[in-house]
Parts: C-alpha cells; sequence; structure tokens
C-alpha cells in the first residue's frame, strides 16, 4: 500500500492510496474553513436506537456540473476538495458529516420519564468520502481489477486507523450509486462512517448469532455459507476465498451478499490474497448487474464489520449489494409494509435472480482478459 496523509486548508485530514508509490507534496490554498453547525444523537425511546441530528448537511453540494465537481482534481482554473493535479484514491474527513467528535457516547438510560423523550448525546464519530478514481465520467464497475485492489487497501487502512479511536464502535464503508438511490454527486465515490455505537441491524444480527450458537453450537455466518454453497441455486460467483450469492431471505429486487470463506471480522484482518479475490470477484458482481437491466444498475453497497464491542466470534466481515431496481422500467418504492413496518416484500424470487446474474456473467475470453488487468 502506498499512502500519503497531509491536511486540507481547514484542518481536515486527507490520504492518497495510490497504485504504485509517488512522491506527493500536498498544498491546499483555498481560503476555507469548517461548515458551521455540529452534530447531535437523540434517543428514540420505543425503538432504543440513536437518530443523528445534523442540519448543516442541508448545506451540502448538491448534483454541481461537471465543471464544479468537487471530487475532480485541481487545476489551475480550479481548486476542489482534492488538491492535487492527478490522484488513483483519495480519502478525506466530509466537509459536511452526519457524525464528527471525539467525546464517548454515555449510557443514557434514565428512568425518569420525563426524560424519555429527550436523551440527547454528542454526535461523535467520523465520516469520510473515498473517491475511487480522478476520472468523472466513469464508474466502479469499469474501473480496472488493480484499482478496486487500491480501494480495498484504502478501506481496510481507514477501517483499522477509525476502530483504533476510542469514540468509534463501527466502521461502514459504504457507495450510493444512481441517481434512483439519490446520489447528489455523479463522481464516482463512496463514504465510510464511523459510528459511536453499534448500528441496529448489526446488534439485531449479533443478537441471532448469539441465539444460534446456544441452540447449535454453530457459528451462524459460517452456517449460512455452507447452506447456500450446498444448495447452489443462489450460488453468483465465488472464488478462492469469497463467495457471492443472492440470500434465500432476500428483500430488495437485486440482493447480493458476499461472505469470506474465513472467519474475519474487518477489512483490515484480510490477507493480501484475500484482497486480491475480493476485488476480482467485487468487479465482476458489479458488472454483472450493469447487465441485468442493459443499464447502469442504481444500488447500494456496504461492508458489514464487526464492532469494537462485539465478542470475538458473534460477527463475520460480509458484503451486501442491493439495487430498487426491478425491471428496465421499474423501481421498486418502500412503501406502507416496508417503510412504516419494516416487512418487505419481494416481487423476484431469490433463485430467478441468482440464475439472472449467473446468465449475466462474462464468457470465459472476457473473464480471462479481466484477469489480466
Amino acid at each position: 500500500m502506498h499512502r500519503t496523509q497531509a491536511e486540507l486548508a481547514d484542518g481536515r485530514e486527507i490520504f492518497f492510496y495510490d497504485d504504485v508509490a509517488r512522491d506527493r507534496v500536498v498544498d491546499d490554498t483555498r481560503d476555507i474553513s469548517r461548515a458551521a453547525g455540529g452534530t447531535e444523537l437523540r434517543r428514540d425511546p420505543l425503538l432504543g436506537e440513536w437518530v443523528a441530528v445534523a442540519a448543516a448537511r442541508q448545506h451540502r453540494t448538491h448534483k454541481p456540473s461537471t465543471a464544479d465537481c468537487p471530487l475532480c482534481p485541481t487545476t489551475d482554473e480550479r481548486a476542489t476538495e482534492i488538491p492535487q493535479a492527478d490522484y488513483d484514491v483519495v480519502v478525506f474527513e466530509n466537509r459536511f458529516p452526519s457524525f464528527a467528535g471525539e467525546e464517548l457516547l454515555e449510557d443514557h438510560r434514565h428512568d425518569a420519564a420525563a426524560a424519555l423523550t429527550d436523551v440527547r448525546a454528542p454526535g461523535s464519530g467520523r465520516c469520510e468520502v473515498v473517491c475511487f478514481t480522478p476520472e468523472h465520467t466513469t464508474s466502479m464497475s469499469q474501473l480496472p481489477v488493480s484499482r478496486v485492489r487500491t480501494v480495498v487497501d484504502a478501506w481496510a487502512d481507514r477501517t483499522a486507523d477509525l476502530l483504533a479511536r476510542e469514540q468509534i464502535d463501527q466502521v461502514f464503508c459504504f457507495e450510493n450509486r444512481g441517481e434512483e438511490i439519490g446520489v447528489t454527486l455523479h463522481h464516482p465515490h463512496g463514504q465510510i462512517y464511523g459510528y459511536p455505537f453499534t448500528t441496529p441491524r448489526t446488534r439485531r444480527m449479533l443478537e441471532q448469532a448469539r441465539a444460534h450458537r446456544a441452540e447449535t453450537g454453530g457459528d451462524l455466518f459460517a452456517d449460512v455459507l455452507a447452506a447456500e454453497q450446498a444448495d447452489g441455486a443462489r450460488i453468483v460467483a465465488a472464488g478462492e476465498h469469497f463467495t457471492a450469492f443472492v440470500p434465500a431471505w432476500a428483500r430488495w429486487p437485486v440482493e447480493v451478499q458476499i461472505f469470506p470463506h474465513r472467519a474475519v471480522r474487518t477489512l483490515d484482518e484480510l490477507t493480501d490474497a484475500e484482497r486480491d479475490d475480493i476485488a476480482a470477484l467485487y468487479l465482476d458482481v458489479l458488472r454483472r448487474g450493469d447487465r441485468l437491466f442493459g443499464r447502469p444498475l442504481p444500488y447500494i453497497s456496504g461492508w458489514h464489520q464487526a464492532p469494537s464491542s462485539a465478542a470475538a466470534d458473534d460477527f463475520r466481515l460480509h458484503l451486501q449489494i442491493f439495487s430498487i431496481r426491478r425491471a428496465e422500467e421499474k423501481l421498486k418504492y418502500l412503501a406502507g409494509s416496508e417503510s412504516g413496518m419494516g416487512v418487505f416484500i419481494n416481487d423476484i424470487p431469490p433463485e430467478q435472480m441468482a440464475e439472472r446474474l449467473r446468465a449475466a456473467g462474462e464468457d470465459s475470453e472476457s473473464a480471462e482478459e479481466r484477469g489480466k488487468q
């Protein structure tokens, strides 16, 4: 990994991750300051969950023109968030974060009924932006596998850094792609959130993993992977160290989960061979998704990683990719049952989607060519 660390004009950190080593001198000459307004957490007493309130995000950059993109390299005519004429992969602190600060999240439990609706805490944590390429008009699925490998290294490096901070309990590396998903910056990029708590979805998975171990003595994630491998009907693709499958319980029209074959908690624990494997397999799955409907697939892709507070054997790293597109001209909207009650209804049987994704794979000649990149 080839990393250069620097500081932006307003004091935010920036990290350059290069495919090959480069000597970088970083000088951000802009006259800027951090966005005004902090972040706050408020506790929902009905669900026992935290909600972040970050009013400054209301003023974040919204669908700028290509000429005004803040994620493109800096030029002589225009300074951007990235003070370099070129880069491979870059990560920097978000100027409009949902979580920011170093205060610890205390256990806010109150017996007094009057406090139930007014439990607040600082919105501590960290939000970062990850730019996958300097090219404005491309996408993750169009990158060479060597660049995706650099992205994997960047994710792993930032995960290790953030989890070492006392105020952060869980790290989520994710990408939103497509206007249908709500993307407001078209430059290929993702984000990294460092949460000061265990997120609700992860908390539920931890509960299930513990219950499964108590009942069967087994590892829930290992047993799910083994069951999918034995059945085979929902397997999309597999490498030496990872397997991609459509879960039998898929909530979304297009949903793929990628599990490691080894019990790994977080991205920074992956070996070089595992990182090579996931870079190629992830790219393969994204390209299959783009072929499903003859157009770029809008999706959310995110790495589920173990919180620092979780027991060693209760969680396994895995990647989830899902899309709201259900047909060439149709999207799935989260309406009454999904949004109101959290009960999903999937219009496409998971086995059928897995078959379509397998059929959307590259032919052997294309696959061989991709492997040379």
